[in-house]
């Protein structure tokens, strides 16, 4: 199987190019682009950029159909803003049998992948299979050894993701604020609250009569979810049921509708409704006599709670990214990678990408072939690339009019996204309504800051 390795990306690299190298602020949109931004927190920059930026972006969400793909840097964004960290990715291999061997196994088909240094996903993959190669050669002893030490590694790694929700509950509901340096921008001290729900409702507020925004991330925490809750937004996924919702695979496409007062037979579509697929799974996943089934897990519960498992590894359902096409294919992953291959491999449609880093080959294939048909999009929203993924996949794709790019300590910067380059999420029909009737009158008027929401939500078609 073809893996995205740095020399197959470097040998693409040097026969063609055709982006100039990366400074430490880049964007690219349309056919605006400057590939090294010297000063973009200074006033002129920023009206500039906005004017470049802002309108493309309102432009691209206007596709027939949206996918938002979120990694691990938007909970990161989210917990710095909370000042509080996320939960640990790296490895641990102190409590293991054979850890040199592990630990060798793991950085292999981590640099294979091209993400060069190995994670806890990829340890616990590799101690997975050292287990059962154990098993084969019948030596029991030291394959328990080796599921013990992998069960408590999956336990802590739980552990440390549900300390990272309390955490930013515990900020946000504390209403605590954020302290400036000197020179600080004053957007830098967003809330985070105000942060999350604006970043969420500029993706979701479509209006009704267009398809949902499909959101897909491959984090295990539950930050979506809670700010989905704080903006009123309803999530619809595979799970059906109320006390413990069993995942299901039938792909019926289930909607919200409600009927207006005193009308009969005109159901009409719900605002605020999107579509979610974790695709790694969940901390409130579990497997459970035969089925997938979502816990009642409170966000940021305390580790002694008793909804969390005790033998986490055979009943947790966390997925360690994929080496070969047979690992996706197993339940309950082939579904929600088919979900995702569904939403954003067709005309029209826009995927728009933060926080993820490019280092899951079964992601990027999809993206890849999404962008093989003509009317697609694709953003890459990140803060850094340190091991230049970001880069290489660009370069290894081309495809220069399909991709747009916000690269940078302040292009991916959460906040200043939220304040200046996002499309605002308001739907303020009444200010546009008043301004349109000024206008009819021929009275002297301006046109509201968040004018173009309106063509954004399809107002205008």
């Amino acid at each position: 199987m073809k893996m995205w390795s740095e020399s197959t990306f470097g040998a693409y690299n040097a026969k063609e190019s055709f982006m100039p190298e990366w400074g430490k602020h880049v964007y690219r949109v349309g056919s605006e682009e400057n590939f090294d931004v010297q000063t973009p927190d200074d006033t002129d920059s920023l009206k500039k950029q906005k004017k470049d930026i802002e309108p493309w972006l309102t432009a691209v969400f206007q596709s027939e159909h949206l996918a938002l793909l979120l990694g691990s840097g938007f909970t990161r964004a989210v917990a710095t803003q909370a000042c509080t960290d996320a939960s640990d990715m790296g490895c641990d291999y102190t409590k293991f049998p054979f850890a040199k061997e592990i630990e060798t196994a793991a950085n292999d088909f981590a640099k294979l992948s091209g993400r060069g240094v190995a994670n806890i996903e990829d340890q616990i993959r590799t101690a997975n299979s050292l287990s059962q190669g154990l098993k084969i050669l019948g030596k029991s002893d030291e394959r328990i050894l080796v599921e013990n030490a992998t069960n408590e590694l999956i336990k802590n790694f739980l552990y440390g993701i549900a300390q990272s929700e309390l955490n930013i509950k515990n900020y946000v509901e504390g209403n605590a604020k954020i302290k400036l340096k000197d020179n600080t921008p004053s957007w830098y001290s967003m809330e985070p609250l105000v942060m999350l729900v604006s970043f969420l409702l500029s993706f979701a507020s479509r209006t009704a009569t267009r398809e949902r925004l499909n959101i897909f991330t491959t984090n295990y925490d539950r930050l979506i979810e809670y700010g989905a809750d704080l903006a009123g937004l309803h999530i619809l996924d595979r799970f059906i049921g109320t006390l413990e919702p069993i995942f299901r695979s039938s792909r019926l496409d289930v909607d919200i509708h409600y009927n207006p007062p005193g009308i009969r037979g005109e159901p009409r579509y719900l605002e605020g409704v999107v579509r979610l697929t974790k695709l790694h799974g969940s901390l409130d996943w579990i497997y459970h006599n035969g089925f997938v089934r979502k816990i009642g897990l409170p966000f940021g519960a305390d580790e002694n709670h008793p909804a969390f498992s005790k033998d986490p590894i055979n009943t947790v359902m966390i997925y360690p990214n994929s080496a070969k096409d047979r690992e996706t294919s197993e339940y309950p992953y082939v579904e929600l990678f088919r979900d995702y291959s569904a939403a954003v491999c067709r005309p029209n449609s826009a995927l728009v990408v933060y926080g993820y880093g490019f280092g899951d080959e079964h992601i990027n294939r999809t993206i890849i072939d999404m962008l093989t048909i003509p009317s697609t999009h694709l953003i890459i929203m990140a803060y850094a690339d340190a091991e230049r993924r970001i880069r290489n996949f660009c370069e290894y794709v081309g495809r220069k009019s399909q991709i747009s790019i916000l690269f940078g300590s302040h292009f991916g910067h959460l906040p200043t996204m939220v304040e200046h380059y996002l499309p605002k999420p308001a739907i303020d029909r009444i200010t546009l309504r008043q301004v349109e009737l000024l206008k009819n009158r021929g009275w002297e008027t301006h046109q509201p800051k968040d004018s173009d929401e309106h063509e954004r939500n399809g107002e205008k078609q």
